[in-house]
């Protein structure tokens, strides 16, 4: 029997991304419906009635939640291909970790870079540099922060990238002069097929987030 599969996302999501790359990286076919998240569809809200959030896999009918237990979802249903996560219980573990660092850091230390003026922005951008930083060492020399291949963590942070030319530009401020280990790895990222053709424009998510500014009086 086919497998259906439904990911209801929004394009610029680099939550949703993380999930698209994982999908791309095991070779599925999915249909992708791209959610107006200031009129939610039906589906969503059936598929996700608790937070009603984006991204959600459809998965033969049966709905799977939150971006990184998605992506993990994915990884143990077709685990036969490009796996995610270590085999080794310990390494596993530590890749978890990370992701669980990424999630809780990065994300807001990013909007409050383009969300905030004055003191409150200097702040965000010294905190992004140092969660990068935090990210750089860990990377280390590897090519990849899954080593040789790509892992979970690779996939987790890879979305944050398309948004970092929006933070630099209203932020006033250079990642890569601060983190070039980082843009570095986002650039060897870049140059696999399944992160090139998922990764959203960076000028367009700048774009996006001009708009959101704009609607929220900061331009």
């Amino acid at each position: 029997m086919a497998e259906e599969l439904i990911l209801l996302d929004f394009w610029p999501s680099m939550f949703g991304i993380r999930v698209r790359i994982a999908l791309a990286e095991k070779g599925l076919k999915y249909e992708y419906r791209d959610e107006d998240l200031s009129n939610k569809s039906p589906l969503l809200l059936q598929m996700n009635p608790v937070h009603k959030k984006i991204p959600v896999l459809v998965h033969n009918g049966k709905s799977v939640c939150e971006s990184t237990i998605i992506v993990e979802y994915i990884d143990e249903v077709w685990h036969d291909k490009s796996p995610l996560l270590p085999s080794d219980p310990y390494q596993r573990s530590q890749a978890r970790f990370w992701v669980d660092f990424i999630d809780k850091k990065l994300y807001d230390a990013g909007r409050r870079t383009w969300r905030t003026t004055g003191e409150e922005q200097e702040t965000a951008k010294k905190e992004i540099i140092e969660i990068l930083k935090v990210l750089e060492e860990q990377l280390g020399d590897k090519p990849f922060f899954g080593g040789e291949s790509l892992g979970i963590v690779d996939v987790s942070l890879i979305g944050y990238s398309c948004w970092f030319y929006a933070y630099e530009t209203l932020g006033n401020f250079s990642i890569g002069a601060e983190c070039p280990k980082i843009i570095g790895w986002a650039e060897r990222c870049s140059n696999k097929e399944s992160f090139s053709k998922t990764l959203p424009d960076s000028k367009k998510v700048f774009g996006f987030v001009q708009e959101l500014r704009k609607k929220s009086g900061l331009e």
